[in-house]
This record gives C-alpha cells, structure tokens and sequence, in this order.
C-alpha cells in the first residue's frame, strides 16, 4: 500500500510526497495514523535550515537515526490505530490507538516495543503533545524546583506551556514566565503563571529580596523560548547560586552572552536538559516508562483544546509550516490530520 509522507526538501521548503508501506516484519505492526503534532521547535530549524547537517536526527530513536540533510522525514508525535500486526505480535494489538515517535506519514510500519498506548479517556490530539509534556517532566526533573523557590520560565509555546501547567503543581512561592505574544502571556496565566510577562519587563522588582533572609533574584530560571538572547535575561534575572535549565536547542544559532558583570561572582550553575536521555541523577529511579506516565497524567489534567490552535490536512503541510514561521503570533500547537 501507498501513504503520504512529509519531506523537507530545502530551506522552507516542504513536500508531501508518496511512498510505499511495506506489511509489517516479525513484531512489528502497521499503524494508520490520525493526527501528528509539529515541534515547532525543532522542526522549525530544520525548516529554515538552521542545524548542522552531519549531526544526527536523533540517535535514540531508530526512525529519526538519520542526519539532517535534505530531503528528509522528520517528526516525532504521531497518533494512530493499528491497522495489521506482523508475525509474534498478539492479535489484540489490533485496534489500539499508539502514540509513535514518528515522523509525520499516515500509515508506517513499527515495531511494538517502540510504541506506546494511548489511555482511555486521552483524545488523539491530546495524545499527540505526548512528546512535549515529557520535556516538560524532564526539565521538572532536571531543575528540581524546592518547596518555596523563585521560578521563571522564558518562552510560552507549547513545551513552555506545558512546563507552566507542570510546575504549577509545585509549592513554589512564585512562577512567573516571559514570552513576547500576549496570547500565550494568557494562557500562561490560565494554567498557573501567577504572572506572565514581555521580554521587555524588568524582571527585578517582581523579584526583589530584603538581604540574607530573603536574596535578590529566582532560584531557578528555564529558558525555553528557542532565542539565544533570552539566555541572557534569564542569566539575569537568577539570584546568587541559583540554577539557569537551558532547554531550548538552538542549533546553529549563537548565543552571545554578556558574563562580564556580575556573572563571574554570582555561582549561578548552567545546566542542558534535552528529553532523549535521562539525567544520570535520576536513573537509579527514574526510566523513560515512569517518566512517560507522569506525562500522560500531566495531558489529562489540562484543556488541550486551548493549545492545539490549528487542525492542518496533510497535503496542505506546507502552509502549517508557513504558518508557524512567518505568523507565530496565531499559532501554538499545529496538528496534520490524516483521513
């Protein structure tokens, strides 16, 4: 059988193309997908041709285990029902509906143990942030926020927002988050921002302490937003010995940073978090199956409907990717639906 899949062809540019399905190979099943979600993140460098060719898509995830190099498929967040299973697979994998670290075709073979169910009560597109609220649960993990902390998030898409709705369970003493688009300043809000402000506020005075007892500063920042220059801000912005999580990949984007003034004293810690691993910290505890699960308990606890903004057929993938780059201010989550 046939299927559409998506190709970035060149910088901004994207073609929906067919290819050919094979039937599914010993422990392997066909799963016909109904919707998959675009990183704009991501998917976005690759789009404007802003990554290192030679570096690998993702090393973790054998469908992604190629380079950046155009033509390519890519994605990561697909949602569908299995269609066919292949010899030493149960029949009853028949009719489940999987989440697939995938990129975005509507039908493609998988191996069973690269799946995972969706649970009941989790809609398709809900199920489709799957892979943004696990970021958001590792940068949770990662920066470790403490009882009665300072927290600023920089950047308000869809992992940001996430990691919004994620801390707010957390008995911080204050969660404030940045983002240029009053949108998504109020949806900050909404899932627990007790403020949501511009990049241009000075972040200072929300966070002015009164000497030794009660320090200048957030203990912890995220920066999230995918702008080098906002690193910066949120540099500033933390306190003496507090924690920068950088969780925006910027791939070939310098970040230039002004570590001249008080930086070289402050004993602020920079740290990476990026979701294809888990911090050896946390190992002897902690696997991407437990991880996974506290995600699908995140996605059941929020209104999903507020941050999937736009529901794009699949041969109009195109203008979903036009959409997210050149008007980002209408757009949050952006689903490809598949009939």
């Amino acid at each position: 059988m046939r299927t559409r899949s998506v190709y970035f062809t060149g910088p901004r540019e994207v073609a929906v193309r067919e290819r050919e399905v094979p039937e599914p190979g010993t422990e392997q099943v066909r799963v016909r997908a109904e919707v998959s979600a675009i990183s704009p993140g991501t998917e976005l460098l690759l789009y404007r041709d802003q990554v290192p060719e030679e570096m690998a898509a993702d090393e973790t995830i054998d469908a992604l285990s190629g380079g950046f190099e155009y033509p390519l498929r890519y994605g990561y967040a697909t949602v569908g029902v299995v269609e066919s299973v292949g010899e030493g697979v149960a029949a009853d994998w028949e009719g489940r509906e999987v989440f697939a670290f995938h990129p975005h075709e509507g039908s493609f073979c998988a191996s069973v143990e690269d799946l995972v169910v969706v649970p009941n009560g989790i809609d398709a597109g809900t199920a489709a942030l799957l892979a943004n609220a696990e970021t958001a649960v590792s940068f949770a993990l990662d920066g470790a926020p403490k009882i009665g902390e300072r927290v600023a998030i920089y950047g308000q898409g869809v992992v940001g927002l996430l990691s919004t709705a994620v801390l707010d369970g957390f008995p911080l003493d204050r969660l404030l988050t940045v983002d240029g688009i009053e949108r998504r300043r109020e949806l900050s809000e909404q899932l627990g921002a007790d403020a949501s402000l511009t990049p241009r506020t000075d972040l200072g005075e929300h966070f002015e302490g009164d000497g030794d007892r009660d320090p200048d500063g957030v203990d912890l920042a995220y920066e999230l937003s995918g702008d080098p220059a906002a690193l910066d801000g949120a540099i500033d912005t933390t306190g003496y010995a507090g924690r920068v999580v950088i969780g925006s990949w910027y791939g070939e984007k310098r970040a230039e940073l002004d570590l001249g003034q008080e930086f070289h004293r402050s004993r602020i810690r920079l740290q990476s978090s990026q979701v294809s691993t888990i911090d050896p910290a946390h190992t002897g505890r902690w696997d991407k199956e437990r991880r996974l699960g506290v995600a699908w308990d995140a996605l059941a606890a929020i209104d999903s409907d507020a941050l999937l903004t736009h529901r794009v057929p699949v041969e109009r993938a195109e203008e979903a990717y036009r959409l997210l780059d050149e008007r980002p201010a209408e757009a949050i989550g952006v689903l490809l639906t598949y009939e």
